[in-house]
């Protein structure tokens, strides 16, 4: 009897792992197919960001869990400086170019609860049961605005879709997140891929007419945050802009 257990244990768990291998296929070759840009030159950036350490560590892990899955690197921009007007920046988690439009990430990392509603400017973390609470800035708003100055780039931008997609690592739970507009997605970092997969299968091709324009101007985008100069200057810009040093209490 004991014997018949273990075997149909056995059994059972050759069972679940070849499911979990199939599932996985499954999703590289879904997003194999993702083709609209897979026929640039493989970016050897990508891989430097990563053993450079540039941007956060939540951020690498998520472009390593992206390539991970089968996304094409050449697809993949991380870390990137939009230059807007006279000498600002607007700096951009992860931009991934796809066949149904553009998915711009925004990388969080917290801890405890986090309560929030789209439209309001500033989100909540509950920590200790309740007894430590810390605001932060709207993250569906942060991309919003990451969005709008991308939009602002090309002509083309106008009739192509853009995806906001708002990731959260770290031990932290979304407690209670409400009023979350069209196409703007709130996701546990576990969930990632799901929620890619939903994007590319429920949407329709976009409409490009120069990929090669929105290629370069990714490209330069990673390429202004290898300058130190627009690095500092940015970040002195977000300080100046929050006039926390003009607070005196």
């Amino acid at each position: 009897m004991e014997y018949f257990i273990i075997v149909i244990a056995l059994l059972l768990l050759s069972f679940l792992i070849k499911k979990s291998l199939g599932n996985t296929e499954k999703n590289q070759n879904h997003f194999r197919n993702n083709r609209t840009f897979q026929h640039f030159q493989h970016n050897t950036q990508l891989e430097d960001d990563l053993e450079s350490k540039r941007g956060t560590r939540s951020e690498r892990a998520l472009v390593s869990k992206l390539l991970e899955s089968g996304i094409p690197s050449q697809t993949i921009f991380h870390d990137l400086y939009l230059k807007k007007y006279y000498e600002n920046y607007s700096q951009i988690d992860l931009v991934v170019a796809t066949k149904v439009g553009i998915l711009v990430f925004e990388v969080k990392e917290y801890s405890g609860w986090i309560f929030g509603t789209g439209n309001k400017p500033q989100w909540l973390q509950v920590l200790n049961y309740g007894r430590e609470k810390n605001y932060f800035y709207n993250p569906i708003l942060q991309n919003a605005k990451h969005i709008d100055d991308l939009k602002k780039q090309l002509k083309q931008f106008e009739n192509i879709p853009f995806y906001s997609i708002i990731v959260f690592y770290g031990d932290c739970t979304l407690k209670e997140i409400n009023f979350v507009p069209k196409n703007t997605f709130i996701v546990k970092s576990r969930r990632i891929l799901e929620v890619i997969e939903k994007i590319l299968s429920e949407n329709t091709p976009a409409d490009y007419s120069n990929k090669r324009e929105i290629v370069n101007l990714l490209e330069q985008s990673v390429k202004n945050g290898e300058n130190e100069e627009v690095v500092f200057r940015h970040a002195k810009n977000i300080k100046n802009m929050l006039g926390k040093d003009r607070v005196f209490n």
